[in-house]
């Protein structure tokens, strides 16, 4: 009797789950599929639940965790990994961050095959699990050509999830804090005398937004934020998985990366390439004129037609699966 292959999807935070979800829209119903995210992401645990089992992981550094922190969380998740990780698996898939390199390392121990991705924001150097994790991998995957520069793997294209709502253009302006929340973004926007705004926060306390602004919809997180993208006119957003729904929704964006707040994201350079790949306008001084100027740049800018990275990938692990 044929058993059906195994997938595990590492799937970390913020717009590593958005891969990840992109990914199991492809392998659905060709393997089984399981995933693991960051305990207490009960939003990204939920969103991928439609797909497979989920269970969690500590997640051993988040942008602001300090060294003296990072290095008992990351030998907790080490010890996790080990009895979370088992040979049922026939394949592990790492998306990116910290938080993958416990279990693919434990994958890679059981001799389990790994599939690395690079992050699609990385143009310069690359991301510290993804370089890493090439030395343990079956497969290092780039999102784009940019990235033979940086490390040795193969091109499959950017993961964008494939949309779920059908697009309209419901007249308000999205602006996203992501997981973790973009302060600067959200109190430069809030000087604005913008009224058709929807806000969302993250981890960053909602209420000083609704009260000067009770006219705005500010929310932290929602299941439902493919139908607050759908139906925007424009987004604002940074890095995450809000960028890849963008292109999915054939949205105007403009991007607005976080560098004074998150240290250890892509670099300047990075965000330049990645807008210039996506025909994005891009700011990277946040002022309250830089971004009402943007957004009327964003608006008349093409959205570009992209290959379709998630089928690639998936075809490529389908590939190793049935090869092993």
């Amino acid at each position: 009797m044929h058993t059906q292959k195994h997938v595990l999807i590492l799937a970390g935070y913020g717009g590593h789950v958005g891969e990840a979800y992109a990914l199991a829209q492809e392998l659905q119903g060709k393997v089984t599929l399981s995933f693991l995210v960051p305990e207490g992401d009960e939003l990204s645990k939920a969103r991928l639940s439609r797909f497979g089992r989920v269970d969690t992981l500590i997640l051993p550094r988040e942008p602001k965790t300090p060294h003296h922190v990072f290095i008992p969380r990351l030998l907790k998740a080490f010890f996790q990994s080990f009895r979370k990780v088992t040979v049922k698996y026939d394949i592990v898939v790492s998306l990116g961050s910290n938080f993958c390199i416990p279990p693919a390392l434990i994958a890679w121990a059981k001799r389990i095959p790994v599939v690395n991705v690079e992050n699609a924001v990385r143009f310069v150097k690359p991301a510290k699990t993804t370089r890493i994790l090439q030395y343990f991998s079956k497969l290092t995957a780039l999102q784009w050509d940019e990235q033979r520069r940086i490390l040795t793997g193969v091109v499959v294209g950017p993961l964008v999830p494939k949309p779920e709502v059908k697009p309209h253009d419901g007249g308000y302006i999205l602006v996203t804090g992501g997981t973790y929340g973009h302060k600067l973004l959200l109190d430069t926007i809030a000087e604005s005398n913008l009224h058709n705004v929807v806000l969302q926060t993250g981890k960053i306390s909602p209420e000083p937004y609704r009260k000067r602004h009770p006219e705005w919809k500010v929310i932290t997180v929602t299941p439902n934020f493919q139908e607050l993208i759908a139906g925007s006119s424009l987004v604002v957003t940074h890095f995450g998985s809000t960028v890849l729904e963008t292109i999915a929704y054939k949205k105007h964006t403009l991007l607005v990366p976080p560098y004074t707040e998150w240290t250890r994201t892509a670099s300047a350079k990075d965000a330049e390439y990645f807008a210039r790949k996506l025909n994005y306008v891009l700011v990277t001084e946040i002022t309250l004129a830089n971004l009402l100027k943007g957004m009327k740049e964003a608006a008349k800018r093409e959205i570009p037609i992209l290959p379709d990275g998630a089928r690639n990938l998936a075809n490529k692990i389908l590939e190793i699966i049935h090869a092993g």
